[in-house]
């Protein structure tokens, strides 16, 4: 005979790794950053207000959540047996309705209403209204919950550690379990993009155009400036990565990352995020002045990428080719070191050129998984040619202006055998073209930098152009 008590299932954290309030803000705030200014007014109301009013203003898509798929395999099976199912949340009626819509399995749907904050000791009360005192089983993940599995038949603990396990087994009989998923310091490392900070030694690019490398004081503001720009980049992807949620989650490798993936709470990247910031104008404050107002126009720059620029088809690519250069002009500006126009015009063109690598290399994917259009992005599959002429141009464009610049009076200055730095013009040639053959067969990571640090073939053609430089000078 199969068990007829109804099982009662709570949404945030349980059923999805996620909370569907902190989902709900950042679709508000991506959607009109202006918002954020109404939220401590809501607030005043009641949390259930502030939940109803976030709700009516966005649109959530109940497909793109990261589900405890274990559990939703445990429901079906329930479900088969015959036992009524029911949604028990603090989220708003609203979304929860879009939730279980999606996932088909619930008779009945129980949330905050605008009034009521569904939650702890109410939602206690209205489950012992509906089901009466022990007649209803309950999943949770949360000390709150431990006010639910007070009155629960059974308790049904998902996603919780040993603490909260024991003290649910001393309220009621712990029936089922599903265990967490693994987090820890490798997880805030992915969601940081540690590995990503390798990007910002285009800070020491400046010195070592200068000959300045051995400099210990003009080397030390250098890694300041590093360290400053690394934690400001983490404060940025931290946001980016919160606000892009849907459209990581659509992505065949970014629906990976620890947001997307409900692997690292969002509550945690809204409190990491400006307290990142915050350091890293600290820091800042050490350098000149005008180091920090080249941070502040770089994080400006990425918000502006985040929210808009990134979907514009070629604006996003010179917006990203501008975020590589603002690294080199941050660390001359860290130094004091003059700005070389010849410099600047080949970062542009060469950042460029790896930009259109990234997207093209997305587009690649999508043409292989049937796609038409990428998600979040304003390209079209079909783009895909286009792309690839305009960014091995772009590649080709700056071998021209470092060629150019071999040739100019500036070189036989900086260097005592200027002719043999020509041979960094071949060594660019085949790098480049070889970076968009790998993107051509599809070999390439969704960043091109990323990738030239990892590739053994990128490396040497590093070393080769040391060694020409080291012959120059």
């Amino acid at each position: 005979m199969s068990d007829q008590t109804p099982l009662c299932v709570d949404l945030d954290g349980t059923l999805i790794h996620s909370d569907l309030l902190l989902e709900s803000f950042l679709l508000l705030i991506k959607s009109n950053p202006l918002y954020v200014l109404c939220v401590p007014w809501w607030l005043l109301r009641g949390k259930a207000h502030l939940k109803a009013q976030i709700a009516n203003r966005v649109t959530l898509d109940g497909g793109a959540l990261p589900y405890t798929e274990s559990l939703l395999q445990w429901l079906r099976a329930q479900k088969a047996a015959g036992r009524t199912l029911w949604l028990c949340t603090a989220s708003d009626k609203r979304l929860a309705q879009a939730v279980a819509d999606h996932v088909g399995l619930f008779d009945g749907v129980m949330a905050s209403d605008g009034q009521v904050n569904l939650a702890g000791g109410n939602k206690a009360s209205h489950l012992v209204a509906r089901f009466g005192e022990r007649g209803f089983d309950y999943c949770g993940n949360h000390r709150v919950d431990l006010a639910i599995w007070a009155h629960a038949r059974q308790a049904i603990v998902v996603n919780g550690d040993e603490a909260l396990l024991k003290k649910a087994a001393q309220l009621t009989q712990v029936s089922h379990t599903v265990s967490p998923q693994p987090a820890g310091i490798k997880v805030i490392a992915k969601a940081l993009r540690v590995h990503q900070w390798a990007k910002n030694a285009l800070i020491f690019v400046p010195l070592a155009a200068a000959h300045k490398l051995t400099e210990v004081a003009a080397l030390g503001d250098s890694i300041l400036a590093f360290v400053a720009f690394s934690l400001c980049a983490s404060s940025v992807y931290l946001l980016n990565d919160m606000l892009d949620l849907e459209a990581d989650r659509q992505h065949h490798s970014k629906c990976k990352r620890p947001f997307a993936a409900g692997r690292l709470s969002l509550l945690f990247g809204l409190i990491a995020a400006p307290v990142l910031l915050l350091l890293a104008m600290g820091l800042a404050l050490l350098l000149p002045l005008k180091f920090f107002g080249v941070l502040a126009v770089y994080y400006v720059a990425t918000l502006a990428y985040s929210f808009g620029l990134k979907k514009v088809e070629m604006i996003d690519v010179l917006a990203l080719a501008g975020l590589y250069t603002i690294r080199i002009v941050a660390g001359a500006a860290a130094t004091d070191i003059p700005l070389s126009f010849w410099l600047l015009m080949f970062a542009i063109f060469i950042f460029l050129s790896l930009a259109i690598v990234k997207r093209y290399a997305e587009l690649f994917v999508m043409r292989q998984q049937g796609k038409l259009s990428a998600k979040g992005r304003g390209y079209q599959v079909e783009d895909i040619g286009l792309l690839q002429s305009l960014g091995a141009s772009s590649g080709y464009l700056s071998v021209l202006v470092l060629a150019l610049y071999l040739n100019s009076p500036d070189v036989a200055v900086m260097y005592h055998h200027p002719k043999m730095a020509w041979g960094l013009v071949p060594i660019m040639l085949y790098w480049v073209s070889r970076i968009w053959m790998q993107t051509h067969r599809g070999q390439m990571h969704d960043d091109p930098l990323v990738y030239a640090l990892k590739d053994r073939v990128s490396l040497l053609t590093g070393a080769a152009a040391a060694v020409v430089l080291w012959l120059a000078v």
